[in-house]
């Protein structure tokens, strides 16, 4: 699975490969990460290996069990409502700080290149990992454009744990053009600097998805499971 890794930086870098690893599913929910095995394919030591796995806890991609070890973690629908609960708060906070401390002109063209990082994932016929990596850009955009590191600190776990619940249900639309559109309105209450106008957005926006996932993820365990 995966191949040998230079010396520098090493735990960060082994700790990125098994995120990737996780949320593109060749590592599934639930699985054990055997550091002996992990190790043995990287060519280091189980040291690093477990050094990452704990930088991987506190993401929240993967679970400590005493006894037992790190497993990835498995999230159901209940969390993911519970994430898009918490991901509505701190978003919404965000975007009303940026537009009130009158940061909406340098803030636009990192999000106009968001948009557009979701356009081409969608041209590239909305394959699934680059579709939610590029939805979580526009929105960790908003956090970082607050100024204010705790948001993105917090957004950055809960996009994690998003990415994981997404894997699994796949394409929230049909068509990923309509994944792209449902931003429009986001970025243009934002442009307005309409504070208001900002929230209803991202509580339309956001709270779509908090009311579709949970129930797709149900629907798609239970096919899983006929």
């Amino acid at each position: 699975m995966f191949g040998p890794l230079a010396r520098d930086g090493l735990v960060d870098r082994v700790a990125d490969l098994l995120s990737d690893a996780i949320i593109a599913g060749r590592i599934g929910p639930g699985e054990r990460l055997s550091e002996s095995t992990i190790a043995r394919d990287l060519g280091v030591s189980r040291a690093p290996v477990r050094e990452a796995a704990r930088l991987l806890e506190n993401s929240g991609l993967v679970r400590y069990h005493p006894n037992r070890g790190f497993f990835v973690h498995e999230i159901d629908a209940d969390s993911m409502l519970h994430i898009y609960e918490l991901r509505l708060a701190v978003e919404i906070a965000a975007a009303e700080r940026l537009v009130t401390q009158g940061l909406v002109a340098i803030t636009l063209p990192a999000l106009r290149a968001r948009m557009e990082g979701l356009r081409e994932a969608a041209r590239r016929d909305g394959e699934v990992v680059g579709m939610i990596d590029a939805d979580m850009a526009f929105h960790r955009a908003i956090c970082v454009a607050s100024g204010n590191p705790r948001f993105v600190q917090v957004f950055d776990q809960l996009a994690n744990e998003t990415k994981l619940g997404l894997m699994l249900i796949g394409r929230l639309y049909d068509d990923p053009a309509l994944l792209v559109e449902t931003h429009a309105p986001v970025l243009m209450a934002i442009a307005s600097g309409d504070a208001a106008a900002t929230t209803a957005a991202l509580k339309y926006h956001i709270g779509t998805a908090r009311d579709l996932v949970p129930t797709m993820m149900r629907e798609a365990k239970l096919q899983r499971t006929q």
